[in-house]
């Protein structure tokens, strides 16, 4: 009976040990930089965060080219691609860059400068965003600061909108 009593009590002090160092804060809630990050895109080039523009606005897309609420975000953001020449927007998926290219093509977001598309081999964005669902949206000032996250995605004119007021 005391070896039976030993082994419960060591075992729930191992197990409220471990659950106190567990930290189930998503990185992005305590870091508001822009995360680094390199993503592999359709010309077989890598692409960084140390590349980003300086003194832009940044909307990281973590994407699925199947998911049928990314197409329709893709279409949005293709017809309102005039407004939103001054962001950069990094499209990521794990998808193969065959498809994200295809995706990109068939959306015809491929030819914007300010709009990159690839592939995150090491799925460091979904793990420092935690992400969901796609699409997941995470909106970055011109100083590279997060202003808002969008779990479930949003359209082109409220990111316009969230970036308008995080300047004031």
């Amino acid at each position: 009976m005391k070896k039976i009593l030993s082994a419960f009590v060591a075992l729930a002090i191992c197990t409220f040990g471990f659950s106190q160092q567990t930290d189930t804060t998503a990185p992005f809630r305590k870091n508001n930089n822009i995360p680094a990050f390199k993503i592999l895109q359709g010309d077989s080039t890598w692409y960084t965060n140390a590349e980003l523009p300086k003194n832009k606005p940044t909307v990281i897309i973590y994407f699925s080219p199947d998911c049928s609420h990314c197409q329709l975000t893709a279409k949005e953001f293709s017809d309102r691609m005039d407004k939103l020449r001054d962001i950069t927007l990094i499209w990521t998926s794990y998808h193969t860059p065959k498809e994200i290219k295809d995706f990109a093509k068939a959306y015809q977001l491929d030819h914007y400068p300010n709009v990159k598309f690839g592939r995150d081999p090491a799925y460091a964005l979904p793990v420092f965003f935690r992400v969901k669902f796609t699409p997941f949206m995470a909106i970055y000032n011109s100083k590279g600061k997060l202003v808002k996250t969008y779990d479930q995605g949003t359209d082109p004119d409220t990111i316009l909108s969230v970036l308008a007021n995080a300047k004031s």
